[in-house]
């Protein structure tokens, strides 16, 4: 049995997802019908049609599933509320949580247009400017996010602001005691414990999607023939964190051990595009927040990535799972580990602790006013154009709530 046909919709699930986009004024014309787009390791995802329009619908798999590996309502939460900001998502229609109408809860948003670049060969189709130009673009979006006040958009209480590198130790560090492969356990505690032991202060705190990489983005081209970021996808992990630990994360994926886990070559592993470190530069060039610690964050980054793979590879001996990215995902645990170690011995540079504040930037201390905003009627800096005003941390008079990680967390705005 293929995919497609284990996880088809009946006329009688489609009849009830219509009801409940009816129900919200989305204009269904006719009968829906529905084709898998994806499905298996993360959240199925079904192209919606009823012959003149078009949606996505998302939930999450029939069985073994991990709630919050595949919270289709945290990813509507994050996407209505990032969908008035300039972080391109696809506009969210509804949200069902019962689950008795499909056997799950389920997230409908519009069809946004545009190509997926996952695999080596669909990234090979494109030429060394477009790639050069479509890394650049990538991490101008992920700037883009790390730049929007939580609070602002109505995502105050969509986490905690503080401890978020403790607080990611604490449960990968958990999830390796429980499927720590036989002969590297302690090799791995080791890291935990290293990594423990450096923990950094977080100086800002924003919204982090947790996932980031190309095949998590839709590509269309723009009216030059240049492709940009469409929509970005797949926010189950979306949370309130530190977004040097979310550049990192993106950062760790680069290495081709991950191609281990995903049971072939990859579009980000790719030689052609930047590598880790580049990647973590160009950042930082498009206005990104200062990556202090960046080194043990890539540590963190990469003993996640082990604990993640050690799951699999639990899971593949336990006899739960089989098929692509299963069998060889074991292979990639110690090679992750040793990258974690390197980056700890390594001690990478705190990026850009030599240079002074920018104007209007967050740092440990004080937030530090431009002189434009001081003299041309709160005019803000160019880092800070294209955010809305926020309101003002009570503890730290100037600084804006979702920037300052000592704050106490804020009132909910929903």
């Amino acid at each position: 049995m293929s995919a497609a046909q284990a996880h088809a919709l009946t006329v009688a699930e489609l009849a009830a997802i219509a009801q409940v986009m009816k129900r919200v004024g989305a204009g269904v014309q006719g009968p829906l019908l529905a084709s898998l787009i994806a499905g298996g390791k993360s959240n199925l995802t079904f192209k919606l049609s009823d012959g003149v329009s078009s949606w996505v619908l998302r939930t999450p798999p029939r069985t073994g599933r991990t709630p919050s590996a595949h919270d289709v309502a945290r990813e509507f939460r994050v996407t209505s509320a990032l969908s008035g900001t300039d972080v391109p998502v696809a506009r969210p229609v509804a949200l069902e949580e019962d689950e008795s109408l499909i056997g799950g809860p389920f997230a409908i948003a519009e069809f946004a247009t545009g190509r997926t670049i996952q695999t080596r060969a669909q990234l090979d189709e494109l030429d060394e400017r477009t790639i050069s130009a479509v890394a650049v673009e990538l991490v101008t979006v992920l700037a883009t996010l790390h730049q929007v006040d939580p609070a602002v958009i109505g995502l105050g209480q969509f986490g905690r602001f503080d401890a978020y590198a403790e607080r990611q130790l604490k449960r990968w560090a958990g999830q390796w005691e429980l499927v720590a492969p036989p002969g590297l356990t302690e090799r791995g505690n080791r890291v935990a414990a290293h990594l423990a032991e450096r923990i950094p202060r977080q100086l800002t705190a924003s919204v982090v999607h947790g996932d980031y990489r190309i095949d998590n983005t839709l590509l269309a081209a723009d009216p030059a023939g240049a492709l940009r970021v469409a929509a970005v996808v797949d926010w189950e992990l979306s949370t309130i964190g530190d977004p040097v630990a979310d550049v990192a994360m993106m950062c760790a994926y680069r290495e081709s051990a991950f191609d281990l886990i995903i049971g072939a070559p990859s579009a980000w592993t790719s030689p052609r595009l930047p590598g880790a470190l580049e990647l973590a530069a160009r950042y930082e060039a498009v206005g990104g927040e200062r990556l202090n610690d960046f080194g043990f964050h890539l540590a963190l980054a990469y003993f996640k990535i082990a604990a993640i793979a050690a799951g699999i590879d639990y899971r593949l001996r336990a006899g739960a799972v089989s098929g692509e990215g299963f069998a060889t995902a074991g292979e990639s645990v110690p090679v992750y580990l040793e990258l974690a170690d390197r980056a700890l011995r390594k001690r990478l540079p705190r990026r850009g602790a030599a240079r002074r504040p920018r104007p209007g930037e967050v740092t440990g201390r004080r937030r530090r006013v431009s002189r434009a905003r001081r003299t041309r009627g709160g005019r803000r800096s160019r880092r800070d154009r294209g955010r809305a005003v926020p309101t003002e941390c009570g503890r730290h008079p100037g600084r804006a709530w979702g920037r300052c990680a000592a704050a106490p967390r804020p009132p909910s705005t929903t």
